[in-house]
């Protein structure tokens, strides 16, 4: 993995605010190894690099790489799996290219080449990379720039556009350097964020800057975009077709899975793995072993309790896991002092206020990995999403339980729950899963990734932020979606196409990102190989949640390879108990980053309505764990990104 920035300006030949070389240090630590830059003769573009060497370590390797006729330059993160094929495909097809390398970059540079000229599309020539990556090529014939981003949005690329031109970078903090100034803040984007502690679409808090969406290209011309389009679509997008025999579904997804994993071992530096006990890293452990029977595995050990947040502790399972495998296993011991240390840390790694503390254990694990010789680490993440492991899916099946009902009936019904006091988990759960029951069979799909009352927020916020919001009332991108998928598709698998767009792009794939990178570790999702995900679309409902089984058929995959008390141990989550350490640990430290001083300075939400919000929180009347930590992320991005 690495770093990637640059610009394309419209006018003035290198304004003297850019300065890619320092660019490229607020991104040093996502490529450790080297940096570069290149401009064109003319110096309108320009593009950035810093190095992480996976593949083809030397100076051969570094980047932005031109090719052998000058023509074409690119700035690339990422990692191509099935590089060494293409390589072969071009020597057996192409007498004019030339390979002076054995890295990706110099693969992806020349099929670029080669593409373009048989006349090949970007989508053609994107749809062959089978690999996480985020892409900047400069093609100086056409003197087109070309952006593109991978499919699931692994890779995060930002960008903003004004009346210099286009600027982008693998990371927000990088693009002032480019002379990007965060100009307003974008009150929709926060309204996600507080709504869903992440936020969907491209949308980021600063009103200028936008996301690169996953399977998503842009060709910039002369510092403006000239053409915006999507060069993949999710499987979900066509009309079903399912597989229709169980052990071909099985036989099928277990060699698309091994596939995967055996495919992204390809490294010329130490690979290990995350291993907290649960089935998907488990079973990316089980199937890496068979080709690296040593890997290393990382995980978390937990001293304080999780019950009251709905967490296990995942330690006893993943130690169970370590020695049913054989396989060595390190751990990091994690308290409430870390989450003190390091939330200021984690917003401004993640370039937006997202409030979730499994950012950290992503980041300490990274961390342990680094001191242990590993650059490069596999992660389970992306399982639950295909396969269906979440607790809203039981939730989205036990619907037909009370959906009939006509809707005064479910509108009371979301009223009386949503009146009960979470005082425990289940109280907690139930009023989830009534939240929205009063809504359109669609909106009810869209609710289940909210995680704060909305109610509650438009209590909070300033009489600005509502009338902005009044005045602008965009459809959620979530929703918009929703209606492109067919009809013809059962309601559990439209939820696992939002997971995996949005749920996985836009929160559990960024924080990954961003937190791994902070210590220069490439994280790789075998679940998300293009090849396993196709099949898990053709998976009948009934075999990924049957009988109220979450990922019934991954767990028969399974049960041959990994102990069954892993394989069946209920649903946790990857996170620290927030809303305990809220009320207590961190109960001070939310009382100065929520000040009624501080609210009222910055403007966005109503000082009275907070501090109401925390006495109720303290005093157990309400569930404001979440909203008050949403709150205090927003608070610190402000101070990092605009303050500063």
């Amino acid at each position: 993995m690495c770093g990637i920035n640059g610009f394309y300006l419209s006018r003035n030949p290198l304004i003297k605010e850019i300065d890619l070389e320092k660019s490229n240090k607020k991104l040093e630590h996502r490529g450790p190894d080297n940096q570069g830059v290149f401009y064109s003769r003319d110096k309108f573009l320009g593009l950035g690099h810093t190095r992480l060497s996976i593949l083809d370590r030397s100076s051969l390797g570094n980047q932005p790489m031109k090719s052998e006729c000058s023509k074409y330059v690119i700035s690339f993160n990422g990692e191509i799996y099935n590089f060494i094929e293409l390589k072969k495909f071009l020597l057996n097809n192409s007498e004019q290219i030339i390979f002076n390398s054995n890295s990706d970059t110099e693969v992806i540079l020349n099929f670029f080449i080669f593409c373009k000229l048989n006349k090949k599309s970007n989508s053609y020539f994107l749809k062959k990379l089978k690999g996480i990556f985020s892409i900047a090529i400069w093609d100086s014939e056409d003197e087109n720039l070309i952006i593109a981003r991978d499919s699931f949005g692994v890779k995060p690329i930002y960008y903003c556009i004004n009346n210099d031109g286009f600027f982008f970078s693998s990371e927000i903090k990088a693009l002032k350097y480019l002379g990007v100034e965060i100009a307003n803040i974008d009150y929709q984007s926060l309204d996600y964020y507080l709504k869903y502690i992440w936020c969907p679409g491209e949308g980021t808090s600063a009103e200028n800057i936008r996301k690169v969406n996953p399977g998503e290209v842009l060709i910039i011309k002369k510092g403006v975009i000239t053409k915006k389009y999507f060069w993949y679509k999710h499987p979900y997008f066509k009309k079903p077709n399912l597989l229709k025999d169980k052990k071909e579904c099985l036989r099928k997804t277990e060699l698309r899975l091994r596939n995967a994993v055996h495919r992204q071992l390809i490294s010329d530096v130490p690979l290990g793995a995350f291993l907290s006990g649960g089935l998907d890293s488990s079973s990316i452990v089980y199937f890496a072993k068979e080709k690296i029977p040593d890997i290393q595995c990382f995980t978390i050990k937990n001293k304080d309790s999780l019950e009251e947040d709905g967490f296990e502790d995942d330690y006893k399972y993943a130690c169970k896991v370590a020695k049913h495998l054989n396989v060595p296993l390190k751990s990091i011991e994690v308290d409430k002092n870390i989450l003190i240390k390091n939330i200021e840390n984690m917003v401004y790694q993640l370039d937006e206020p997202i409030a979730d503390p499994a950012a950290i254990n992503v980041q300490l694990i990274c961390g342990l990995a680094k001191k242990n010789g590993i650059k490069v680490l596999l992660s389970g993440t992306g399982g639950d999403d295909l396969f269906s492991g979440y607790r809203r899916h039981n939730a989205l099946a036990k619907e037909k339980y009370w959906s009939y009902m006509p809707s005064f009936l479910r509108s009371n019904l979301m009223s009386l729950t949503s009146n009960l006091q979470a005082r425990n988990i289940l109280i907690r759960r139930i009023k989830r899963a009534f939240s929205g029951s009063h809504l359109s069979a669609d909106d009810r799909l869209v609710n289940y990734f909210r995680w704060n009352d909305s109610r509650q927020l438009k209590n909070i916020y300033s009489e600005k932020f509502r009338q902005y919001l009044y005045k602008n009332q965009n459809v959620d991108p979530i929703k918009l979606y929703l209606n492109k998928i067919p009809k013809e598709h059962s309601r559990l698998d439209k939820l696992l196409a939002l997971e995996q767009r949005f749920f996985l792009a836009d929160h559990n794939l960024l924080y990954t990102d961003k937190m791994s990178m902070q210590h220069g570790i490439e994280v790789r999702v075998p679940f998300l190989d293009h090849d396993l995900v196709n099949i898990a679309a053709k998976v009948p409902c009934k075999y990924k949640l049957h009988n109220g089984e979450l990922k019934w058929i991954l767990k028969k995959i399974m049960e041959p390879y990994l102990p069954k008390e892993v394989i069946y141990r209920s649903k946790t989550g990857f996170g620290v108990p927030v809303r305990k350490w809220i009320k207590n640990e961190l109960k001070e430290w939310v009382r100065e980053v929520l000040s009624y001083e501080k609210v009222k300075n910055r403007g966005f939400f109503n000082p009275e309505s907070v501090q109401n919000l925390l006495k109720m929180n303290d005093q157990n009347l309400i569930d404001g764990g979440y909203t008050i930590l949403s709150l205090a992320c927003i608070e610190i991005w402000c101070k990092k990104f605009i303050d500063n």
